[in-house]
């Protein structure tokens, strides 16, 4: 397991995604995923391409692994913005309007029995019938 600091936002191709559709596979590659330094994936025995559990005080989601390019940051994970990340970003705004986006602790697992939901069933499994 991977302890880390969760930072999200805005990035490329993830406004790419938003001109294919949120619930187009294009955005779900783009958007489901989470960059990890390339030397806490090799110490957490995580892989490039793996599908991981995120955990956070605010709750969990499960995306891709992806080796991040921007390193070195070790410590530190990185998420598109997007409903995978709202899932584990706190809803508390402290009177300035906006979420908790940044420096969240998380733990990350290797969860290879899990799926990473496509945008319809992540809504259905949170919001139900509603």
């Amino acid at each position: 397991m991977l302890k880390a600091t969760l930072i999200t936002g805005r990035t490329m191709h993830q406004g790419m995604g938003l001109e294919y559709g949120k619930f187009s596979e294009f955005y779900k590659e783009k958007v489901a995923i989470i960059f990890i330094d390339p030397e806490d994936l090799e110490k957490s025995n995580i892989q490039h391409g793996d599908t991981v559990r995120v955990k956070t005080p605010y709750g969990e989601t499960v995306v891709v692994a992806q080796k991040s390019k921007e390193a070195p940051h070790k410590g530190l994970v990185f998420m598109p913005y997007g409903p995978w990340a709202n899932l584990i970003s706190g809803a508390e705004t402290n009177g300035t309007g906006m979420p908790h986006f940044k420096g969240i602790p998380c733990e990350i697992e290797r969860a290879p029995n899990s799926k990473v939901l496509d945008l319809e069933a992540l809504l259905m499994q949170y919001l139900g019938d509603e």
